[in-house]
């Protein structure tokens, strides 16, 4: 267990603090992809070489078994490199996104990856050019290509959007522009966009920010909730064509990409690199949208209990219960998180022991840094974790949920070689969630009286409505969006804002009153700058409601079951990894599975309640 220091974690009173100010023993180890900033420079400068011996494969790969063998190594080798330079660049310049040292190197190891991405450009159309049966004959004669069968059966799966070679490196070279969308929306609302202070509940002034936004939010006092409510979206909205105009330019980048490849559509384009069929998709949209009526009975539940008529959206994620726990440190959230996550064996409790003890994770706010909360990494090097961990339950379950994905990546590549070290997309939410179920079914049972069980099994609808009720929301959003793109229809600040609340008010029906802030909401989701991404939230969580049932129901079977799932990285289809891990994604079943626990779980808070 990691042993904390006994200074000051994360500063005094309400101010945030500067990054210096921060006890080290919360601060992310980066020295452990490089000791220090020469290191990193000398890392740079290796990449060079390998880009040209890389490139000087280019013409040869049908040539031999041997000589294809040895450019695949070539690549991997480049790619570890280039992944640990682009990481470390990118959370350095995370700590403190005011600092221009940090954002130019990120800069340049932005230009590193797209150059590194040119000149590997020729590998897979050269590939994809060699007739199947030569390289059937290929993989019978060189062993060692053995390592790559998956990788090349892949390939010739997406054999039909794969260009030519100097069309491949033309998308190569564009890959820096690409990002320009998201980095400008990212250092708008990151490093440019400030917050007037607001009064506390006890009418004090104090500052404000996008990560103490949540706090406000479950404060007790509707006051409170409604300024921070109306401070933080009223800022957003003097943005409002600027955050408009990069979302636009975000939409038609993935359309141009989607266009060039030959996808019939975006959403197409994003679901074919994990096979997955459109249909989940829209499956998923299906099943949230059947069980409406189980959410809003919850919410009208919700304004009983408070007392609130009519339910505004600030209302929504104040606890019906105070917190029983107020306060919660970083070491005794440790605690808590170990706990809950027990079931699953020695094997998940020494990995995660050893992220705490190592620091894996960068704990605290400090001004300038990122917001919200990630967990990144690179082969071979242990992962990292960014937190901005407040003390407040649901900061807990944000440490669950990100170590969840740190250990997805540990497992993974301690398992795989570098080819396979990573898992794919639609995945990458189910390690991290099933770590949040764990946690709170635990936390339930071992509840010391009612209030408490109010609060946790509030708790655990808040996170199925947030999780899958409201991302699937963001689901729908994203869709129509990409497909009025599509259509060549007009996208503005007025299109966006009017989509956005026509979709809360058939989320939520008659039982909240909107109002105009909402509006903006859409303005500040950074996951719309990655296509078709939050419905794997929604996806992740079904799946792992039925993970998490297993593991506390079977045991040891489910527990060596799971394991091997968070082993597999990308060595196989998605789909069967999940059904070989307990789950079949391709059907219903798992999305009906939460909203029924979803409704399952009204009813026993009413009954508490009542």
């Amino acid at each position: 267990m990691m042993a904390f220091t006994g200074k000051k974690e994360r500063g005094s009173g309400n101010a945030i603090p500067e990054r210096e100010d921060l006890d080290r023993a919360y601060q992310w180890a980066l020295e452990d992809l490089f000791e220090d900033r020469a290191h990193w420079e000398r890392a740079l400068e290796e990449t060079g070489p390998l880009m040209n011996s890389l490139e000087a494969f280019s013409g040869t790969l049908a040539s031999s078994p041997s000589r294809l063998l040895e450019c695949l190594k070539l690549r991997d080798r480049l790619g570890e490199l280039t992944s640990r330079v682009y990481a470390y660049a990118h959370m350095k310049s995370h700590e403190d996104t005011r600092d221009p040292d940090g954002q130019a190197i990120a800069a340049r190891a932005t230009t590193l990856a797209a150059a590194a991405a040119r000149s590997g450009a020729f590998i897979t159309p050269e590939i994809l050019s060699i007739p199947v049966e030569t390289l059937s004959l290929f993989l019978e004669r060189e062993e060692g290509l053995g390592l790559y069968r998956f990788f090349l059966e892949e390939l010739q799966r997406k054999r039909a959007h794969v260009l030519s070679r100097e069309e491949e490196g033309l998308l190569a070279s564009s890959a820096e522009l690409a990002h320009a969308p998201e980095n400008i929306f990212s250092m708008l609302t990151n490093a440019d966009m400030t917050f007037p202070p607001i009064r506390d509940e006890l009418d004090h002034e104090t500052p404000f920010s996008e990560e103490r936004f949540g706090s406000f939010l479950q404060s007790r006092d509707r006051r409170v909730r409604e300024d921070a409510y109306k401070n933080l979206y009223g800022v957003y909205g003097r943005y409002r064509n600027t955050l408009s105009a990069s979302l636009n330019a975000a939409l038609r980048v993935s359309l141009f990409y989607s266009r060039a490849r030959g996808f019939g559509s975006n959403l197409e384009a994003a679901l074919h690199e994990d096979d997955i069929p459109p249909s989940v998709y829209d499956s998923l949209v299906e099943g949230v949208r059947e069980g409406l009526d189980a959410l809003h009975r919850y919410v009208a539940l919700r304004g009983r209990v408070l007392g609130v008529s009519p339910v505004r959206m600030f209302d929504l994620y104040v606890p019906l219960v105070e917190e029983y726990r107020r306060e919660i440190s970083y070491p005794e959230a440790v605690g808590m998180v170990r706990e809950g996550l027990a079931p699953l064996g020695d094997d998940y409790l020494a990995a995660l022991d050893e992220g705490f003890s190592h620091r894996w994770a960068d704990v605290f706010e400090n001004r300038g840094k990122r917001g919200g909360a990630y967990s990144w990494g690179a082969y071979p090097v242990h992962p990292f974790v960014l937190l901005n961990y407040d003390g407040k339950m649901r900061d807990v379950f944000t440490v669950a949920h990100e170590m969840g994905h740190a250990l997805h990546r540990y497992f993974s590549d301690r398992e795989q070689p570098y080819v396979y070290s990573g898992h794919p997309i639609f995945i990458a939410e189910v390690a991290s969630t099933t770590n949040e179920a764990l946690l709170l079914d635990h936390l339930i049972r071992s509840a010391p009286g009612r209030e408490e069980r109010i609060y946790l099994l509030n708790f655990r609808l808040e996170q199925i409505r947030t999780t899958v009720f409201r991302q699937t929301l963001f689901a729908e959003f994203e869709r129509e969006i990409h497909g009025r793109a599509e259509r060549g229809e007009a996208l503005t600040s007025e299109s966006f804002c009017g989509l956005w609340r026509d979709l809360n008010s058939e989320y939520y029906g008659k039982c909240v009153e909107l109002d105009g802030e909402i509006e903006m909401e859409w303005a500040r989701i950074p996951h719309f700058y990655s296509p078709f991404y939050v419905y794997q939230y929604a996806t992740g969580y079904s799946a792992a409601t039925a993970l998490s049932r297993g593991i506390l129901d079977e045991g040891e079977p489910a527990v060596r079951r799971y394991m091997g799932f968070l082993k597999r990285g990308s060595s196989a289809p998605v789909l069967e990894v999940l059904r070989d891990a307990g789950v079949d994604m391709a059907g219903p079943g798992p999305v009906k599975r939460t909203v029924d626990l979803f409704r399952s779980t009204v009813e026993e808070l009413e009954a508490l309640l009542a």
